[in-house]
This record gives structure tokens, C-alpha cells and sequence, in this order.
């Protein structure tokens, strides 16, 4: 077992509103670990505090807003140093390639890398902090395994979270020496409020209750790469160590035609 979250810990979560991140929340309260919840939605994030309003803190910010957050640092500066970040906060808007359309990669990349990147710069100076006291420290970033293979219609999501993976890898090279631990989470497909908007078959699909027992699972088992499902993210990697030239005529074969031709 590895030092997280065996016994009562501090934990701040972003994106604490919905899907992963409200499960998490949820089930972190019930092992008796000790929250601050963010997301833009306070009265989610009251319907979270009022589970347990001893051990629960909100504060409320949109990650792609940097003087919300620094509101945030103060929250965090105001209770116990925490002890892990978990940085959940995320979006998903796919591309029609007939109308390329720069800002809405743009938003992808602004709320899951810059957003994550804006989270750690409040988050590093606490864990340090945490780690000074001569605790564990943890650094969470939720990505996803979509960029193993190259979807269609997924330019800005899929390009978002291959640079989430990069910078967790490069992140957790450069805090080693800090002893700070970075987490990198790897979903497949999982029920929530941003898939039900899909429009396409979504195999292996898991609900959000079982992907937040999954990662916390990983996070107390040390697994510092949390994967799942398998049986999904195998069969990514798989189809993603062919021969790219292989890969190319896959992926252009799954995508559809939004030309109108037949």
C-alpha cells in the first residue's frame, strides 16, 4: 500500500461539481478524508459541504479564471496543508473538420491544460508546505486515455490531454528530488453529464461512482499511472503501437462524413 489516503487526509479537488469529480468527492467524505471542493457551481458545491460540514470546505472557481483561484490559495492557506491535489476539472467539445474552428480547440486547451497548469500554481507552493512538515504530498492530474489513438472529431480534446500526460511525466521527473509523488489518471469512457452528450458508441462505458473507486484505489496502491478500464485502455494502446501507417488508415476509416457525400 502507498502513503495516500490510508489514513484521514487533506485533499483539495477541482471540478468537484459533476461526473468524476462529485463521485470522488463524495466517496473521499464517506472514507473520512478531509475536503476543499472547487468547481463554478456553488450550490453544487453546498450540496457537497452539507454531507459533512465539519470536514468540508468549499470554494468556488472556474479554473480558467487565475484571480479565482488565487482566491482559492487563500481557502487552502485558511485550514490544514493538504496533503493531495487532485485536479479534475475538465471539458470536451469535438471538432467538425468542414468548419475548423480555432477558438474551440482553444477552449479545450484553455480549461484542461492551461486550466490544470493554473491549478498546480496553486497547488505546489501547499504541498510544499506539506512536504516542509515532513508529510506525503501528491500532486493528482486526471487526463484521459482518448489520445492514445487518433479519433476523429477529437483535434482539441484528444491534443489537450497528450499534453496533460507530457507534463504530468515531466512534473513528476522535476519533484522527485521534492518528494512530492504526481499521479497521472487515465479514463476511458465514464458516465457523466459531458459523455451523455455523445452522439457515438462509447465501448467499456463505466459509471462515475466506479471510476472514483478506481482512482482512489490506485492512489492508495501507489499506482502513480491509474488506467482504466482495461480491457479499453489495452486495446488503445494496442491499436496505437501498429504501424502508423496502419493506424492513419484506421482512424480515417472510423471517421464519419460531415461532407453531406455519400
Amino acid at each position: 500500500m502507498s502513503r495516500f489516503l490510508a489514513e484521514p487526509s487533506n485533499v483539495w479537488l477541482t471540478g468537484a461539481t459533476s461526473g468524476i469529480g462529485e463521485a470522488l468527492a463524495r466517496q473521499l467524505i464517506r472514507e473520512g478524508h478531509s475536503l476543499v471542493v472547487t468547481g463554478r457551481r456553488q450550490s453544487a458545491l453546498d450540496e457537497l459541504a452539507s454531507l459533512d460540514a465539519a470536514r468540508v470546505r468549499t470554494a468556488p472557481a472556474d479554473t480558467t479564471d487565475t484571480g479565482e483561484l488565487a482566491r482559492v490559495g487563500s481557502i487552502l492557506d485558511s485550514g490544514e496543508p493538504i496533503d493531495i491535489a487532485i485536479l479534475n476539472a475538465g471539458t470536451c467539445e469535438y471538432l467538425d473538420i468542414e468548419h475548423f474552428d480555432s477558438e474551440l480547440i482553444g477552449r479545450n486547451i484553455d480549461t484542461n491544460v492551461m486550466g490544470t497548469v493554473r491549478s498546480i500554481e496553486q497547488a505546489l507552493p501547499r504541498l510544499r508546505r506539506t512536504r516542509r512538515l515532513g508529510r506525503p504530498a501528491a500532486l493528482v492530474i486526471v487526463g484521459s486515455s482518448a489520445w492514445w489513438f487518433p479519433f476523429a472529431r477529437a483535434e482539441g480534446y484528444g491534443a489537450s490531454k497528450a499534453a496533460l500526460a507530457y507534463l504530468a511525466h515531466s512534473l513528476r521527473a522535476d519533484l522527485a528530488r521534492e518528494g512530492i509523488d504526481v499521479f497521472l489518471v487515465s479514463p476511458g469512457f465514464v458516465k457523466t453529464p459531458l459523455t451523455d452528450r455523445n452522439d457515438f458508441p462509447m465501448p467499456f462505458l463505466v459509471t462515475a461512482d466506479n471510476a472514483a473507486k478506481r482512482v482512489i484505489n490506485g492512489l492508495k496502491k501507489g499506482r502513480h499511472d491509474i488506467e482504466f478500464p482495461r480491457r479499453f485502455t489495452w486495446t488503445l494502446r494496442l491499436l496505437g503501437n501498429l504501424p502508423q501507417a496502419l493506424v492513419d488508415r484506421m482512424a480515417a476509416a472510423m471517421a464519419r462524413d460531415t461532407s453531406g457525400n455519400q
